[in-house]
C-alpha cells in the first residue's frame, strides 16, 4: 500500500473536463516520484495513498490541489520595447527574475505592447488522472 516515503512508478493520462489530454506516459517510461517529496501535484500524490501496485485509479483533482487558481497578479502588461521582437498569441517567452526562469505566455497584442501571463498553462483547471500503479517501493 502507497504511503508517504514510498518511491512509486505509475502510467497515467492526464486529462481536462471535457476530455481533451493534456500529458500522458503512454509509450514512454512510467513516471517515477517519492510521496511526500512534492515532486507531482498535492492532488495526484494524494489520491495514491493506499493504492496497491496493480490498481488503476481515476482522480478528480480540483484546482486546488493542481496547479492553484488563476492569479491575476501573474499577468502584466509589458511595452513593445521590452519584447523580444514580433510576437504572436499563444508563443512561450521566458524571462529571469531574482535569478529564476519564469515562462511566460503571450495572451494579448496591443498596439503600446502585449500582455503576458506567467500563470502555469493549467491553473486554473480541474484535472482527471487515469492511473496504473506500476510498482511501490
Amino acid at each position: 500500500m502507497i504511503q508517504q516515503g514510498n518511491t512509486v512508478l505509475v502510467h497515467y493520462t492526464g486529462k481536462l473536463q471535457d476530455g481533451t489530454v493534456f500529458d500522458s506516459s503512454e509509450g514512454r517510461a512510467p513516471l517515477q516520484f517519492t510521496i511526500g517529496a512534492n515532486q507531482v501535484i498535492p492532488g495526484f500524490e494524494n489520491g495514491l495513498i493506499g493504492k496497491a501496485a496493480g490498481e488503476k485509479v481515476t482522480l478528480n483533482i480540483p484546482s486546488e490541489e493542481a496547479y492553484g487558481p488563476i492569479r491575476e497578479e501573474l499577468k502584466v502588461k509589458v511595452s513593445n520595447d521590452q519584447l523580444p521582437g514580433k510576437v504572436e498569441i499563444g508563443q512561450g517567452l521566458q524571462t529571469v527574475i531574482n535569478n529564476q526562469t519564469v515562462n511566460l505566455v503571450v495572451k494579448e497584442i496591443m498596439s503600446e505592447g502585449a500582455l503576458l501571463d506567467a500563470n502555469h498553462p493549467l491553473a486554473g483547471e480541474d484535472l482527471i488522472f487515469e492511473v496504473e500503479v506500476v510498482q511501490v517501493g
